[in-house]
């Protein structure tokens, strides 16, 4: 391979922007910063307000880039002790964060009373007007000038064109009135897509900033950014978990709502894992830190949240695409307007010319651009809250759509842990729990799953069987297992190892067994090499909330739920029974879910896996929306699925769809509104009624209705 071939892969960085005003500007930035010396590319998520730079340039460089907003620039990953925010306006008190359009807004004010006092022809009316105009639009016109020589059409191109046609024709007070009402709704822009912005920025606020730290046998505060893996930290009854870790000692409940949306706390003893930002309620806890504090659980969802915000959703591409030749064409229906009835319909020059700079106002597109981004970000945030982790606007657009849900079986609809279902002794001289507790000793001393469900059993019902001394155990492999209580010799297994032991099942037992195995259900036979004295069911237990979920997807219009798993039919159809599935594909390995992804999807086109995110990883991959259960502490669902729930709880997906439908049906109002209020607006044009006042109003009132009704979806609840 030659030196030219070898190329370097160029590092990236993420920096946050402060100072974003609109969707039009953050597309421009990236412009200017993809022509910086030494950026080879570079993408704007402006839902997260960040930029993702491939190449070497500085800080100064991309302020300079964004110079034409005032853009303020720092690396994501700064020491948050030394690094400023981007919410630092928020501090900054409401009379010195809006005092330029205040002082504009005061001059029009006075403007008006001089015009009433001295009329509309006076020097000092003009003035003041004309003072107000370049105080409260400096910024507007100094971006619309540079954007007209170099022939780049966006708002301010229109605003400050209309803005100096309106002036040459002499309509002093109502261009000064534009250009407050333009500041205004810019600002009522950028304050409800920082809002949109903080409903997830929040969840870091949450996590402690020190955290107490056991080193070298003393206890001190330490700051999160220098704790490192391996520390012993010591969380107090009622304290924030400031870290990812296992629990060393101790043992407590843990609420973690802000994870996983449960608002049951959860109890948490040794060697369970905690997560940073969860809430320590009853119990002193001694915890080993597993994770640094970027790479904790809370920190991963914040950062894949705000990915999704940046990816655009197949509404807000239709928009960007609209948007790109809306502006031009706006411009030209204006100079028509403007010009052709003066010309060839005697016309009034002065009447049309000020008619084609209200068409300039009025096709505005504020509320287009905003329709869509502020609908994802707020929908994505309020989704993040309640425990759902979207990781795109594409996912949330299609899960709206979806005709067909297909559902792993073990540890989706089921818990994935074997449950004891059915436990009968056969013979009458038997004391049922005496022989619990036999068994019980036996079964403690097999790795085998199936002996974890016995073991739970007795120590629900407070059976005592550690004093029982066991002999001579042996575990007989794929069969059960063997070991000698008080001289005698009892096997635990499957009916096929009493078989080969020549142990005669009489046809009571011989029924009940078959009975039990048409349930689904996993039976073991206890006895000696004489008798069998007892049976024992074992399945794995269905979720509680399985069929209620399944129920609550029918009636929301899915056509089709399946249940895919590798266990044999008759389990398979017990359970799926049960919960209430439309159908069930039993026996199945990981490629045979695949080709039941891609049926489902030629059949109905929209289909979603449900699944672990780790054995599922085929059909989650081809299905329209990958959604892994538990993402929680699991990075292999947070990275491999389109849609994670962050605690084992099914109840989130039909959240889920709800707030997918509402986000559709309100982008959908979004965009239509935004065009139709245009459109009726142009119609004034034909009477010759169309006012600067009027054309601004519409943009204003369509940004503000359309930014209020986004924000809607932050709070849809469950």
């Amino acid at each position: 391979m030659s030196e030219e071939q070898v190329l370097t892969p160029q590092k990236e960085n993420v920096y946050r922007v402060q100072g974003f005003t609109c969707a039009n500007c953050a597309g421009k930035f990236e412009q200017n910063v993809k022509k910086l010396p030494g950026v080879e590319n570079a993408k704007v998520n402006f839902g997260a307000s960040k930029i993702s730079v491939q190449g070497n340039t500085t800080v100064a460089d991309l302020e300079k880039a964004g110079a034409f907003e005032n853009l303020k620039i720092s690396p994501e990953k700064a020491d948050t002790r030394s690094t400023s925010t981007n919410n630092e306006d928020e501090k900054v008190p409401f009379f010195k964060k809006y005092q330029t359009l205040l002082f504009a807004t005061a001059l029009v004010v006075l403007g008006f009373i001089s015009m009433f006092v001295n009329g509309e022809e006076n020097i000092v009316t003009t003035l003041l007007f004309l003072v107000s105009m370049v105080v409260g639009g400096l910024p507007l016109f100094q971006t619309g000038v540079r954007n007209l020589i170099r022939l780049e059409f966006d708002m301010k191109t229109l605003m400050t064109v209309a803005v100096i046609g309106g002036a040459i024709i002499g309509e002093w007070g109502e261009v000064a009135i534009v250009v407050i009402l333009f500041a205004i709704s810019e600002e009522l822009e950028r304050f409800s897509m920082e809002r949109a912005r903080r409903s997830i920025r929040s969840l870091m606020s949450i996590v402690p900033k020190e955290a107490l730290i056991k080193r070298n046998a003393q206890e001190l505060f330490v700051h999160v950014n220098d704790i490192v893996v391996g520390d012993i930290m010591i969380v107090k009854p009622g304290e924030k978990i400031a870290m990812d870790g296992v629990v060393l000692h101790g043992f407590s409940s843990v609420n973690q709502a802000a994870i996983t949306g449960e608002s049951v706390p959860v109890e948490k003893k040794v060697d369970d894992e905690v997560f940073a930002g969860t809430l320590n309620e009853e119990g002193l806890l001694e915890i080993k830190i597993t994770k640094l504090v970027e790479d904790t659980t809370i920190a991963k969802i914040i950062h894949l949240v705000e990915e999704a915000q940046g990816e655009r959703a197949p509404a807000q591409a239709f928009v960007d695409k609209f948007a790109k030749y809306y502006t031009p064409i706006i411009m030209i229906v204006a100079a028509l307007v403007a010009i052709v009835p003066p010309l060839f319909f005697n016309g009034s020059w002065e009447m049309w010319v000020y008619q084609g700079l209200a068409v300039l106002v009025v096709g505005c597109p504020c509320a287009l651009v905003i329709s869509t981004p502020i609908s994802i970000v707020s929908a994505i945030g309020n989704a993040a809250k309640k425990g759902v982790l979207v990781k795109g606007g594409i996912y949330l657009e299609e899960i709206g759509s979806l005709k067909a849900i297909a559902f792993d079986k073990t540890g989706t609809l089921t818990k994935g842990v074997p449950a004891v279902t059915d436990y009968e002794v056969l013979e009458d001289s038997i004391d049922e729990k005496e022989f619990l507790a036999t068994i019980t000793a036996l079964e403690d001393r097999s790795k085998h799953p199936l002996a974890s469900a016995v073991v739970k059993k007795a120590n629900q019902e407070n059976i005592s069987y550690s004093i029982i001394s066991v002999s001579d155990f042996t575990s007989i492999t794929g069969k059960g297992i063997r070991g000698k209580i008080n001289g005698t010799t009892y096997y635990i297994g499957s009916p096929k190892l009493f078989h080969e032991l020549a142990v005669e099942l009489k046809q009571d037992a011989l029924g009940r067994i078959e009975s039990l195995q048409k349930q689904g259900k996993t039976v073991m036979v206890v006895g000696t090499q004489d008798n069998v004295l007892a049976l024992i069911a074992v399945a794995d237990e269905v979720r509680e909330s399985s069929k209620e979920v399944i129920r609550q997807l029918h009636k929301a219009g899915i056509k089709e739920t399946v249940m895919l798993t590798g266990d044999n039919q008759a389990t398979a159809n017990a359970i799926g029974t049960h919960v209430g599935v439309t159908s069930v594909q039993a026996e199945l390995m990981p490629e045979d879910k695949l080709q039941v992804i891609k049926q489902l999807k030629t059949k109905y086109q929209k289909v979603a896996m449900v699944g672990d995110g780790v054995n599922d990883a085929p059909a989650l991959a081809a299905s329209t929306v990958g959604i892994a259960m538990g993402g929680a502490g699991t990075d292999t669902a947070l990275e491999t699925a389109d849609v994670a729930l962050m605690g084992d709880d099914l109840r989130k997906l039909p959240f889920t769809l709800k707030l997918s439908r509402k986000a559709l049906n309100i982008i959908k109002a979004n965009i239509t509104f935004a065009i139709g209020i245009k459109l009726l607006a142009l119609l004034l044009v034909v009477p010759g009624w169309l006012t600067l006042w009027i054309a601004i109003l519409s943009d204003m009132g369509a940004t503000i209705l359309v930014a209020l009704n986004s924000m809607r979806l932050m709070r849809v609840k469950e």
